[in-house]
């Protein structure tokens, strides 16, 4: 009973509501399949199919090159206005798509697109601390944006309802990229959906291997191939959006490749027109789409047009005087229409003065092929170029092209200051470290104004990615040091990325990076005339050289193209139309590739090749050869020997395979001093040929209870020789007969111990034996002291005794003497007798 009052509520909740869909929050999801729905065809969810036979699911396989892939709907995520997987080999995407059915208070379509990568989807735990996914990366930021680019263009003009599309990645095979099935979820859930929306659109990769194209190839081809282009193309060949990087390629390999990828991209469409029609809803109408009346646009029209056209037919504006004349112009035309139309929104006004502006801006290109600074369709901005702008730099220099500049800096560091990338991005994307990057910074006073400054936006993310992209390709692979490019846009007035790119091609020649052949990059602007009920039907179109910042934001495309003179390095394409014929297309990478050489050739008067030699103040790198006999020696017991020298001299030492070492000093001195260590260590250590009862100089250099450590030659290992082979007497500790660290002596060399491989040396055999018992010692023990020096009246004393004894030792036959030396022999410990017994002899046989 409970359960039939609850399908009563919900189903009078719905006919009363209606389009708002206003539900408690207490609601849950128990519930949704047992709703009555009879009467609520204005109501979302009404197909929904009840839970408990798990939907219905609708799938298509697509052949696209050599792959399949299946598009699949009605499984996952049922309360999103549209849901789609997208299945390319064992890699899975599933896309979600929501719409608001209230307008939003923004000017513009409130588009969100996230790209969510999780560890899971590859097998994997986060490396976090909390070991959970947190901010996105710069990888998940990017294929965000490539999503964005791809299906913002298809919403209908004055469509302001804030839109979320979502991509979670389920799996990931590490073979198949992701962001294609990312890509192409998007525009099927979009499809699916009851959102307005021109498409669908499909996208494909496009490899060259060996002059063959392949089609969204693996990620091991993919890093074979000397192209990598992303491709996004809508019906009959409609280009939607271009990104890529190329190792040089030239310019009609590219035009064919983009030609290959639109041609691909038709059969993925049809794929996706076939699950929509099978599977997808019906389209709602928004109740207002915010577009100005006609009435207000008329007057708006003979207010504006010819005031307009005075400021933007006058050369001598720039940026921020034009911009100037244009609001005042503005404001002044918002005062009379609201005199004329009272009851009108004011957004409608806004908006009317908005799109008759644009109007003359485009008919003055269209009509009069004159643009608002004075230049032709071909013709560059000024552009001035400066190198080596500060001393301590590695690497610098100033682009300034109209009134867009932007600095560059080169800053070397060891490989080991590589960006080392997150597991997740290193599988999918197959790199482990970055030795070459470029951090783009845009801050707010490069358009007058202010904001936080920060480096992580979206947009400098994407602007810094597609420069170095461009010059990525030029840099070689194998230079010995990781590379820092920083382009901070100083002031920009349109094209900041390109701008970017010729600044850092600057920079790393300065720094003296051989780089291949200078980078330069231009955007090309268009604007079309355009059939008011069909966008795509294109009656007439100019395309722009180096566009402005107006014409970026007046005109219908901003296509940036870098390369060399040879060929293209990168390309990123931004359409804001629903769609562009190939011939544009072709017609805008011909334009760009003239531009560009003409742009080399005015870099190349500032600095036309790297330079010869690194800066003064630049790092030092040498590569070093260690033989696999020496590496033990080297390294050291746990790296020691490399830590010792890191600490010392501030070097960094890199192993790079088995016999060679990378070694990067911050300066010359201390690669200096780090080399003279580095041969000390890797001197020949064998120890030299001894000969069998040969005489040699020892070395102390440690005194011990049992003997003394002594060392025959620099190279060879401290050997003890012990007290008994010190003196024919014995010894109960060296001290007594005077040694001390440093001193040297000689001793006699019979051989190694056969059981302990120890040298035996000796000192005992080249003294001569003593005729006396040394008893009277100059030092003796004491409590408060080990050793305490005598008197020399005790020492005279001392002596007489001695000498009086051994007299009477003589008188009493040769027997007593004899047993009398066997206990004077003894040599006390700490007694300090002279190394040489010559001396104590001559004074024996004196007082006999």
């Amino acid at each position: 009973m409970a359960a039939n009052m609850a399908k009563f509520r919900l189903s009078k909740c719905l006919k009363i509501v209606g389009e708002n869909r206003v539900f408690p929050r207490s609601f849950r999801s128990r519930h949704l399949a047992k709703w009555q729905t009879e009467g609520t065809s204005g109501v979302r969810w009404a197909h929904t199919s009840p839970w408990t036979d798990g939907g219905r699911v609708s799938e298509v396989s697509v052949e696209v090159g050599d792959k399949v892939m299946r598009i699949s709907t009605g499984k996952f995520a049922r309360f999103a206005d549209g849901c789609a997987v997208v299945e390319l080999g064992d890699t899975s995407a599933m896309v979600t798509a929501v719409s608001r059915t209230r307008p939003s208070s923004a000017g513009f379509l409130p588009l969100t697109v996230d790209y969510r990568q999780k560890a899971a989807a590859a097998g994997r735990i986060p490396t976090t601390h909390l070991r959970r996914e947190l901010a996105q990366t710069d990888r998940e930021i990017l294929v965000s944006r490539l999503i964005d680019r791809s299906i913002r263009p298809l919403f209908p003009a004055g469509y302001m309802y804030e839109t979320q599309v979502i991509s979670n990645l389920l799996a990931v095979d590490g073979v198949n990229d992701p962001d294609i099935a990312s890509i192409n979820g998007a525009s099927t859930a979009l499809a699916l959906s009851d959102c307005p929306w021109n498409g669908p659109i499909g996208a494909v990769r496009v490899g060259i291997i060996d002059d063959e194209y392949i089609i969204n190839p693996t990620r091991r081809q993919l890093s074979k191939s000397k192209l990598n282009l992303v491709v996004t193309g809508a019906e009959k060949n409609l280009v939607v959006m271009l990104e890529g990087s190329a190792e040089n390629v030239l310019l009609p390999d590219f035009q064919r490749a983009i030609k290959t990828g639109i041609k691909e991209t038709q059969k993925i469409i049809r794929g996706i027109q076939t699950l929509q029609k099978e599977a997808g809803k019906e389209k709602r109408t928004p109740p207002k789409l915010f577009t100005p009346p006609e009435e207000i646009l008329e007057q708006a029209r003979k207010l504006a047009t010819e005031r307009l056209q005075v400021v933007f037919t006058d050369p001598s504006h720039h940026k921020f005087s034009r911009d100037n004349a244009v609001q005042e112009i503005r404001a002044e035309v918002e005062e009379k229409l609201k005199e004329l139309f009272p009851e009108a929104e004011p957004f409608m006004i806004n908006e009317a003065i908005s799109v008759v502006t644009k109007q003359v801006f485009r008919n003055l290109i269209l009509d009069t092929y004159q643009r608002c600074d004075g230049r032709d369709m071909t013709s560059l901005r000024d552009i001035s170029c400066d190198v080596d702008l500060y001393k301590p730099l590695h690497g610098s220099a100033l682009f300034q092209r109209g009134q867009t500049q932007v600095l560059s800096t080169v800053t070397f560091d060891s490989k080991e200051s590589s960006l080392k990338m997150d597991p997740i991005t290193e599988i999918l994307g197959g790199l482990k470290k970055k030795d070459f990057m470029l951090h783009y910074v845009f801050p707010p006073y490069a358009t007058n104004e202010t904001g936080r400054v920060s480096s992580n936006s979206r947009r400098e993310l994407g602007h810094g990615a597609l420069a170095e992209n461009a010059l990525k390709p030029v840099v070689p692979s194998d230079f010995p040091f990781t590379i820092r490019l920083t382009a901070e846009v100083l002031e920009s007035n349109g094209s900041s990325s390109m701008a970017s790119a010729c600044s850092g091609s600057l920079a790393l020649m300065d720094a003296g990076v051989p780089i291949s052949a200078p980078v330069a990059g231009v955007a090309i602007g268009l604007v079309t005339r355009t059939d008011p009920d069909n966008p795509t039907d294109i009656q007439d179109y100019k395309l722009l050289t180096d566009i402005l910042g107006i014409e970026d934001y007046m005109g219908d495309m901003d296509f940036k193209m870098a390369g060399t003179k040879k060929g293209v390095t990168a390309l990123q394409a931004d359409i804001k139309l629903p769609g562009l014929p190939l011939k544009i297309i072709m017609e805008a990478t011909q334009q760009a590739t003239m531009a560009k050489s003409d742009i080399i050739n005015i870099m190349n008067r500032t600095l036309a090749k790297p330079r010869n030699t690194r800066k003064e103040y630049g790092p030092v790198s040498e590569k070093l050869k260690v033989p696999m006999a020496k590496r033990a020696q080297f390294v050291g017991p746990g790296g020691y020997n490399i830590r010792n020298i890191t600490a010392e001299t501030g070097v960094s030492i890199t192993q790079v395979d088995e016999e060679t070492f990378s070694v990067f000093a911050p300066n010359t001195a201390a690669m200096n001093e780090a080399r003279e260590q580095i041969d000390e260590l890797l001197k020949d250590k064998r120890e030299p040929q001894l000969d069998f009862g040969a005489i040699y100089t020892a070395t102390i250099t440690e005194i011990r209870e049992s003997g003394v450590m002594v060392k025959l030659f620099p190279t060879m290992q401290p050997t003890l020789l012990h007290n008994s082979q010190l003196d024919h007497r014995r010894v109960s500790h060296p001290s007594a007969l005077g040694f001390d660290v440093g001193q040297e002596m000689s001793v006699k060399y019979f051989g190694r111990d056969p059981a302990t491989g120890m040298m035996r040396l000796s000192r005992k055999v080249l003294v001569a034996p003593a005729s006396s018992v040394v008893k009277n010692l100059n030092l003796t023990r004491t409590p408060a002291s080990p050793w305490v020096t005598r008197t020399s009246g005790e020492q005279k004393e001392e002596e007489n005794e001695e000498v009086e004894e051994e007299e009477s030792t003589s008188e009493d036959g040769q027997n007593e003497r004899e047993k009398e030396e066997g206990h004077g022999n003894e040599v006390k410990e700490g007694s300090d007798r002279p190394e040489n017994t010559s001396s104590s002899q001559s004074t024996t046989h004196a007082a006999t």
